[in-house]
This record gives structure tokens, sequence and C-alpha cells, in this order.
């Protein structure tokens, strides 16, 4: 099927970009390299896409260079107009973007529409109502002097983004650094990068000027290496695992560039007895099964009080197993694919893993029996109950619709159990205990904590987390500031300076 054929197929009006985004057009990559991007439902092929090399970093630095002067000194509250000229019309596009994000990622329709999309404009809008509202400071010093702080955007920004949510991450990261006044090379995942490419599309149309986003699809080893290493690049915003991150602290070295880091997490979600049970399992379902568990702040161990766990697993299990697996195109479907085969057999591997450390298979832990998925990447929702909170199962990021049971048998040790482990991104706890909630809040070793709920996101809540699972901060007046640099000025009013050297 060609690529005319498969737009049609999908149900989208306007052609699928499968080209690198540079100085304002799309352009092949310099080598002529590209690379399949695959439906996950069925393994077939949408489009070869552009890969870039060094050549087309090296590419896009220059352009984001030369846009830079106009485009930081523009007037704050027209780089706003034009951030919101964008959300609107991401939601004029909101069915051709959903169904694209589907086709591209195994999201089910339904999340895509009313999460994936509005969420990503949301994101814009709020950036662009920001950017003539983010504002220095004056500072008492001593008298005769005025003292004022102005924030500058730090420069040409490269922005590496992960495949679980595409679409919604490149207004995460582009909004605040746009809003500064930033200048951006970015690479979205190799395996889903069409949405990150049809945003690009809808920049320009937006009146983004040429060079001020550059997107460029390409191999995290080639493509993420170079915007690491690039000297003149100033800063780098980086999502996805803790490993990579690591290795992108190691390639900045060489200019001393500012390093922003969300990675990998194993989110505690705590049931205490008092909670409400009807609450909680509809709750802890959403933190785990959403997005097929493709989300670093996903509830990915759940830890019940020793009282309930029998009553809860019982209702808790019966759900897991009631979620509607399909296609993702399909208005029906609940969950859809993982987004990979490689990372479909990882996630499969660890109920082996379980097995082996004495965990029992609650539900799920196999693909699912039904032929019209058996050529996809699907995982059924996976039950694990742990032997011990020090098991693998527990301890290590599964990042798929696979969740670690462990029980508790008071405060003290739930806490333990919580921060045992080297992650702190996403936490929850369901209580009615007003005491306990803000106790743990306080305590939990974690950048986010949610209470009688699990993973509410918003743009102007910070979003980040510490330990291994980074720094830096997404979203929120905390992602302006991590997208400028302080200037202080000092002006001589009236002081009276006495000569330091006198003769």
């Amino acid at each position: 099927m060609n690529l005319a054929a498969i737009q049609t197929a999908a149900g989208l009006n306007t052609p699928i970009r499968h080209q690198l985004f540079i100085d304002g057009r799309f352009v092949d990559a310099a080598s002529g390299q590209t690379l399949p991007t695959l439906n996950p439902h069925d393994n077939s092929v949408i489009a070869e896409v552009a890969m870039a090399g060094r050549e087309d970093v090296e590419r896009a630095v220059a352009a984001a260079e030369r846009a830079f002067p106009k485009w930081s000194r523009m007037a704050a509250a027209e780089r706003g107009r034009i951030l919101l000229k964008l959300a609107d019309l991401i939601e004029t596009h909101t069915e051709e973007l959903a169904r694209l994000e589907s086709l591209d990622t195994g999201h089910p329709i339904k999340d895509s529409r009313t999460l994936d999309v509005p969420r990503t404009a949301g994101c814009y809008r709020y950036f662009g109502g920001m950017a003539d509202k983010f504002q220095g400071e004056t500072i008492p010093v001593e008298a005769g002097f005025l003292n004022y702080t102005l924030r500058e955007p730090v420069g040409v920004v490269g922005q590496v983004v992960p495949w679980n949510f595409p679409l919604m991450f490149t207004s995460w990261k582009m909004g605040p650094a746009l809003a500064a006044g930033n200048t951006i090379v970015m690479k979205p995942a190799e395996i889903t990068p069409l949405t990150s490419l049809k945003i690009a599309e809808l920049m320009a149309e937006a009146g983004l000027p040429d060079g001020v986003v550059n997107m460029i699809p390409g191999l995290g080893s080639v493509a993420g290496q170079a915007i690491a290493e690039h000297p003149r690049i100033a800063k780098v915003a980086f999502t996805g695992s803790t490993a990579t991150g690591r290795r992108i602290v190691e390639a900045s070295a060489g200019n001393l560039k500012k390093v922003q880091l969300e990675l990998g997490g194993k989110g505690p979600n705590i049931v205490f007895d008092d909670a409400n049970l009807v609450a909680a399992i509809n709750g802890s379902a959403w933190a785990i099964f959403h997005n097929q568990g493709q989300a670093c702040i996903a509830g990915s161990r759940l830890m019940l009080h020793e009282r309930i766990a029998d009553e809860f697993l019982e209702k808790f299990t019966a759900l897991a197993q009631s979620i509607r697996l399909g296609n993702p195109l399909d208005a029906a479907t609940e969950m859809g694919p993982l987004t990979s085969a490689q990372h479909r057999d990882r996630v499969l591997a660890y109920t082996e893993v379980a097995r082996e450390q004495g965990g029992r298979i609650l539900a799920g832990g196999k693909a699912p029996a039904a032929a019209d998925l058996a050529r996809g990447c699907y995982v059924e929702p996976t039950i694990v109950q742990a032997g011990s909170w020090r098991d693998r199962v527990a301890q290590e990021e599964v990042f798929g619709p696979f969740v670690t049971v462990l029980t508790f048998k008071d405060e003290a040790e739930a806490l333990a159990i919580a921060n045992g482990t080297d992650y702190g991104l996403g936490s929850g706890l369901w209580t009615s205990n007003l005491q306990r909630a803000h106790r743990f809040a306080r305590d939990l070793h974690a950048g986010m904590v949610w209470i009688n709920s699990y993973k509410r996101v918003n743009p102007g809540s910070p979003f980040g987390g510490v330990g291994q699972s980074g720094y830096g901060r997404e979203m929120g007046f905390d992602a302006m500031r991590e997208y400028t640099q302080v200037k202080s000025v000092w002006v001589n009013v009236d002081a009276q300076i006495p000569p330091w050297y006198p003769r």
C-alpha cells in the first residue's frame, strides 16, 4: 500500500509528512537515509521517514542560530500570539492529529481525541499567554543603586523527546522554550515522528519564522548524540530512560551546556484501608493501564494495606480483565498495542523475571489470543504479586501494562517500601485521613504526589522528579525558568562612591 492509500485508509485528509523540517522547509536527510515507521497494530509500514545524521543536525543548528536574534528580540506578546494561533490550529486539526497519533503510536483514538490533542493545544495556549507575563524583579541593595534582573533566553536549545506521548511532548518542550525566546532543534523518537512533523507544518502556518523550530527525526545514537555534544547548543532537554539520560550528561560536558532531564519512574500507588475502594480501584487501573502503561509516571507499584488487599485485588483483577483490547482506530478500543515489537517483547520478558523470583501472575502476562491482534504489539493487562518489594519487578521500570502488587501493614512500612527505589517521579495515595495524606505528601521521595487521584497533569503545574528520575521541571513558571538565564543589572542612581585608591 502506498503512502496516499495509507492516508485514505486511516481517514487522514492531508499528506503524512515524512521529511526533516529545517529552516522552514521539508527536506530529505543529507545522506538520503530513511527508516520505516510502523503501525503497531499490525506492524505494517506507514511511511519511510528521513533519518537525520550529523550533517543534518549541523544544518538545523545553523538555521536556529540565524533565527535566534530576530525571534529572541521579537515582542513577547507577538511570540505569544503565534503560540496562541498554533493552539487554535491544533484544535482545528483535532481529528487529523488524533488519527495520526493513534496510527503511529497505538494510542486508542478515544485517548488521542480527548486527551492527547486537547492537552497539546492547552499547553501551547498556556505558554502563549505566559510569554509577556514572565518578568524580572528589582532587588533592594545598598543605598543609591537600582538593581534589577532580566530573564533572557538561553539560545539554541536541543530537545529530545520519547515515543510514548510524541504529540503532547512537543508542547511540553517547545511551548516554554519558544515563549521565552529560544530557538529549537528537536529530535522526535525515530519510531513515532509523524505528529511531531505535522506540528512543524502547523507552526509554519501559524507564522513561526523560518529556522525557529527545526524537526529532525533520527537515531538517538546519531542525531541525539550530535545534539547532546554540539558546542553551539546552549541547552539540551531530554525525556526518556535513565540510562540514556546519563549519556546525555556525559556528552554535554564539552561546552558545559545546561541540561534538563525527565527520566524513568517506578511510581508507588498506595491504598490505605480507609480509602474509597471504588475510586481507588478505578484510579489505580487508570494509573497503570492508560496508554498501555507506557508512562514514566505510571502507578506501577500497587501497594495495598493488608486488611483490604484481597477485596481490592478481586475487583481490580476483574476490571483489568474486562479492558477491551483492539485496533487503536476503533472508537470502542480501551487499550491499544505497545508502540513497538521490541518493547512488547521486553515487557513480556518481565513475567518470567517475576516467576523466577517467586512472584505470582494474577492476570495477563501474555499476548492476547485473538487472531485480529496477532500481528500487532499487544500485551494483556498484567497483574503480578511480588514476593518482596526488593524483587526486580518492584524495582525496575517495565513501562507497560504491568503492575506489581505489594502489601504493607502500617504507615512506616508503606513509606519504606514507597521510598525503596532509586526513582522519584510520580506517587499517589488513597486515604480519607487528611493528616496522613499531608504527612505522606511531605515524606514521599518524589517530584509529584497525587492524593485520592493519580496521573493528573496541567500546564500550570510543575512536572519532574528527583533521584534517578532526573532534574529540572516541565510546565508552569518553573519551565520558563529552565529556558531562561538571569542577568543582574546594577545602576548607580545617586550613590556617592569614595575613591578606593585616594591620591
